[in-house]
């Protein structure tokens, strides 16, 4: 399944009813007078937050949804019956823009969750509604009202527990595979990692999700390198991992350079617990190890953590740490606020 964490759809509710002109027509009644209904009200459009989807690909291909249009009236008093709601499920973590892609208007956190986003158009009176002492036989009925239409813009930002963040090549996509059963490409040039991935980490009968963005690189915060979508991926995590390659002759501008961007982007991301990981442990001497491990410790006023995702060692520590971590930073988010057109 390809990735797609951006799409822009098109939306209509769908129209209302006509209302109906008819009079009562029976056997030895002469005056039956109007009963003429009213028309059905126009389907809804609403967004539902889905498990399992972590992805907006299904929109590529359809890409305009639309509500029912109501029923028209009918005699003998029958209002028409209600259009059909068009539902779209969405993965959860979706957040929703107006046109001009800075509006808010829905942020679905929580699986089940529902907006309404386009009401369907009221039906329109039948010539029953206008009866009245002074108009015993109206044959007026109002057309149905119609329905709201809006594009959309659709953001997706995965919901995870941990964060792998690092200049490219860095070695997260081999340490997603090595602790979850995810299979993301791995290679040895950089930019190998060009969407997100997920992975489930079980450790200790327990479990946390884990994602990958591809590797940020200077400017990040401003766009380069579509890195602005990256970061939003893991705004939403309680812990960043922030891996620094070992192999680097400076790892402590390696760090500065991440930090510098995610401090940058802002949304409380640069506030964050992290871990600091110096990672490739495998492919350096001892003295290297541990001559890089204090710098990094030093710029970063943390313990630094010395890994390799390749030959495992110190990854079951790292996890230990790692899910007491986000045991601690787990809240209840707040209640988001519902658009209501």
């Amino acid at each position: 399944m390809k990735f797609l964490d951006e799409t822009k759809i098109f939306v209509k509710s769908g129209d209302g009813g006509n209302g109906c002109v008819s009079f009562r027509r029976e056997k030895n009644i002469e005056f039956g007078g109007p009963d003429g209904g009213n028309g059905g009200r126009g389907g809804d459009v609403i967004l539902e937050g889905t498990e399992g989807l972590n992805t907006l690909i299904d929109f590529r291909y359809k890409q305009h949804i639309k509500g029912a249009r109501g029923e028209g009236g009918m005699g003998k008093n029958r209002s028409g019956a209600k259009g059909e709601t068009a539902l779209i499920k969405i993965p959860v973590g979706t957040q929703v823009f107006d046109e001009d892609k800075e509006t808010l208007l829905a942020d679905i956190t929580e699986v089940g969750q529902r907006v309404v986003i386009a009401r369907g158009g009221d039906g329109g009176h039948g010539n029953a509604h206008f009866k009245s002492s002074t108009n015993r036989a109206p044959r007026r009925a109002d057309d149905g009202y119609p329905g709201t239409e809006m594009w959309l813009w659709l953001r997706l930002k995965l919901i995870a527990d941990a964060g792998l963040v690092g200049l490219p090549n860095a070695g997260k996509s081999t340490l997603l595979a090595a602790v979850s059963r995810a299979h993301p490409k791995i290679g040895d040039y950089p930019f190998t990692t060009l969407h997100p991935n997920l992975g489930v980490v079980y450790i200790h009968g327990d479990e946390f999700v884990m994602a990958d963005i591809p590797g940020l690189i200077e400017g990040a915060s401003e766009g380069a390198g579509l890195g602005m979508r990256f970061l939003g991926h893991v705004e939403r995590c309680r812990v960043l991992l922030h891996l620094v390659d070992g192999t680097e002759e400076d790892v402590v501008g390696a760090y500065r350079t991440i930090r510098h961007e995610v401090e940058a982007y802002g949304g409380g991301l640069g506030e964050k617990r992290e871990l600091v990981i110096l990672n490739k442990a495998d492919a350096l001497t001892q003295e290297d190890r541990e001559e890089k491990r204090q710098q990094l410790a030093s710029e970063s006023g943390k313990d630094v953590a010395v890994i390799s995702g390749v030959s495992g060692q110190g990854l079951d520590e790292l996890m230990s740490d790692l899910l007491a971590v986000i045991r601690e930073e787990k809240f209840v988010p707040e209640e988001p606020k519902a658009y209501q057109p």
